[in-house]
């Protein structure tokens, strides 16, 4: 199986940095190829120009490396904090740079097609805020982002996502802890023979 993380957090040594690293660690202890992006340190643009919004669209050869990853993985490891209830403007800009039209998704007679069906997906996400009051007062908008406007939208049902929250607040023992949970998640999702 090969499997695509990326990671869009600016601190190197962020917890955001050790969920991911250990997402692949584990990938690749139980056999599968990783794709490792951490688009800080690759100082991605996230800029998408309008001429390349169209989907016959001449893009960057970066852009359709990234394209082809996209298609070509089983699945996805997506890390980041939360900032005002919406990933990093570089992980954003990765999406709308890479998830395009006829990549990701395309427009049929009967509506939307999506093109990553049979793919997994899983989030990490990293808050300040209590679980409880996220809920209460904002509905975390990041499950309906990730669920539904860009992994359902692109027919990826096969989708979990798990919040560390209160980072700012958590001790070393917590996210010793917090780590052994993302190895157990990677191993259950991605494990082989599991259904779509």
């Amino acid at each position: 199986m090969k499997v695509l993380v990326v990671l869009g957090h600016p601190r190197v040594g962020s917890f955001c940095h050790a969920i991911a690293t250990t997402a692949a660690q584990t990938l690749q202890e139980i056999n599968h190829e990783v794709i490792y992006h951490d688009l800080y340190r690759e100082n991605f643009d996230p800029l998408l120009p309008f001429e390349q919004i169209p989907k016959d669209a001449e893009v960057p050869a970066e852009i359709r490396r990234h394209c082809e990853e996209l298609q070509k993985v089983d699945g996805y490891v997506i890390v980041h904090p939360n900032w005002w209830g919406q990933p990093p403007a570089i992980l954003k800009g990765w999406v709308d740079r890479v998830f395009r039209q006829g990549v990701a998704y395309d427009f049929a007679a009967d509506g939307v097609k999506g093109l990553l069906a049979g793919k997994r997906a899983l989030v990490f996400t990293t808050s300040n805020t209590p679980r409880d009051d996220e809920l209460r007062l904002y509905g975390d908008p990041l499950e309906n982002l990730w669920k539904n406007c860009i992994f359902g939208f692109c027919g990826v049902t096969n989708f979990r996502r798990r919040n560390f929250e209160s980072i700012i607040l958590s001790t070393h023992e917590q996210r010793t802890v917090w780590l052994e949970e993302v190895r157990l998640l990677v191993r259950e999702m991605f494990a082989e023979g599991q259904v779509d």
